[in-house]
């Protein structure tokens, strides 16, 4: 069965949520390992970072991906 464009939408939602919790949790256990100490608005301030950094490089790879399958079937 085809997923839907609505639930793409919702997975790749929940996925850019649970991502953005799961670095800022990562990084309130592990700064303080390194001897770095931060806020918690410190911490939202760069899980929001790599979340935008990470949604640009997922879209970058899956529009090349897109790409090189296009490329690949003119060639048949």
């Amino acid at each position: 069965m085809k997923q839907s464009r609505a639930m793409s939408l919702v997975e790749s939602v929940a996925n850019v949520i649970v991502g953005y919790g799961v670095a800022v949790a990562t990084q309130i256990l592990v700064f303080p390992i390194f001897g770095l100490h931060t806020t918690l608005a410190q911490n939202l301030t760069m899980g929001a970072i790599f979340t935008i950094v990470s949604i640009g490089r997922s879209f970058a790879l899956r529009r090349l991906f897109e790409a090189i399958r296009v490329k690949a079937r003119s060639r048949r």
